[in-house]
């Protein structure tokens, strides 16, 4: 009865932010018929065992949130390949200064948050590393990369 009780709790769980999410986009909620009656007919019955599985994979697949789209590639100047170059050696991943600056063009925290940025700058796509450090170049210039903006 214990592992009765613990499925039903996970179904539900499991289905109402997808009943939540077809409500919210407008459409139809589904019918009644969801975990609990699924977990009904489960009792001895293998193939609703496996219906009761599928529609969990379902809806934590429509509970997860979308992944947002990766920011276009801009061109990036001359100069600030070369900044990049020396800094990371080209690399958007790249951590140096003891986990200080980070990412391709070696962003401070700070100074990666005063150009737009948001969350870990080596975590960025490249592209948009490529976005924040042109609106850097162009707001201070050279002067932010003194041994590589020389």
């Amino acid at each position: 009865m214990r592992k009765l009780t613990l499925l039903t709790a996970l179904l539900i769980a499991a289905a109402a932010p997808a009943v939540a999410l077809a409500v919210e986009a407008g459409e139809q909620a589904p019918e009644p018929r969801g975990a609990v009656t699924l977990v009904a007919h489960s009792l001895g019955d293998p193939l609703a065992v496996h219906e009761a599985r599928r529609a969990l994979r379902t809806a934590h697949r429509r509970a997860r949130p979308p992944k947002p789209p990766e920011p276009e590639p801009v061109a990036v100047p001359a100069h600030l390949q070369a900044i990049a170059q020396c800094e990371s050696g080209g690399d958007p991943t790249a951590i140096g200064g003891g986990g200080l600056y980070r990412g391709k063009y070696q962003f401070h925290v700070d100074t990666w948050r005063s150009v737009g940025g948001s969350g870990d700058p080596a975590a960025a796509p490249e592209a948009e590393q490529d976005r924040r450090a042109i609106i850097l170049y162009e707001r201070s210039g050279p002067g932010q990369w003194p041994v590589c903006g020389a």
